[in-house]
């Protein structure tokens, strides 16, 4: 682990470390290549909900260690008692992906190896994802018999379209990282070596940022689809209102002013 980091949380499957103002959640289920049981779900929840919290995060990285960002479900997990367990696994990560799109700060999905099912859905349910060039994705619910869940149904259509969706859903094959890029699923392809840097580098961008106005960015964009015109630019003007009454809003126009570049606090 860098020196530079300090740890916040550690669990058994899951911790969360600072950097400054940027957080990263790392999923460490390493022997089940990160496959989601209930513990790994209520761990990452729990991060999530300290990341919430803490106002001083203005950027936030989901990765994993090992070979593969994640597998999805623990199938072993879900074979006894089925329909308990699945729900018991499901709510933490429903909470916690609610908690994600809330957050003010940009949220960023660092990805590598396999990335599939339910771990798929919590990319997809990202702000921004950043993946190696060596990344495999399949959403693979249907291989199982199953539907989606962690936001799949509801993101996934909009971010590639219908028709594409429909096809990766009910397919459930294996593509990687140029098409997920070409679909729109991923922003950014790096080598496999350099995911981390970028990743954070990225993260650190973010976190220089007027972090209020991003999250009312996030907000409007994941709106728009459930809003007529009329009655998004009627939240449009509301939110702009807010922030030009913050302290970023003021500083970028003194900044703009005197040719400096402005330096945001996420006030």
């Amino acid at each position: 682990m860098d020196e530079e980091f300090n740890p916040v949380h550690k669990y058994e499957n899951v911790r969360m470390e600072l950097d400054g103002t940027v957080a990263s959640i790392i999923f460490s289920r390493t022997h089940a290549l990160n496959a989601l049981d209930r513990a790994t779900a209520t761990e990452f929840l729990l991060c999530c909900q300290e990341a919430a919290r803490n106002r001083s995060i203005r950027a936030l990285v989901l990765k994993a260690e090992g070979r593969a960002f994640g597998v999805g479900g623990d199938l072993a997990s879900l074979r006894l008692d089925s329909v308990k367990a699945a729900a018991a696994l499901i709510q933490p990560m429903h909470d916690a992906v609610r908690l994600l799109s809330s957050m003010d700060a940009p949220v960023i999905a660092s990805l590598h190896g396999y990335v599939a099912g339910g771990s798929l859905s919590l990319a997809l349910a990202c702000d921004l994802a950043v993946a190696a060039d060596n990344t495999c994705f399949n959403l693979a619910y249907t291989n199982v018999g199953a539907s989606g869940d962690v936001g799949s149904s509801w993101n996934l259509p909009r971010l590639v379209g219908l028709r594409n969706a429909l096809e990766i859903a009910l397919l459930s094959e294996n593509f990687d990282a140029a098409t997920a890029l070409r679909l729109g699923m991923i922003n950014r392809i790096v080598p496999a070596a350099n995911l981390g840097h970028e990743t954070m580098a990225l993260a650190k961008r973010l976190a220089s940022g007027p972090t209020l106005a991003f999250g009312r960015m996030k907000r409007l964009m994941r709106d728009s689809f459930s809003h007529d015109f009329a009655s998004h630019l009627d939240a449009e003007s509301v939110n702009f209102c807010e922030s030009v009454a913050t302290a970023d809003f003021q500083e970028a126009v003194d900044a703009f002013f005197v040719k400096r570049a402005p330096v945001f606090q996420g006030r």
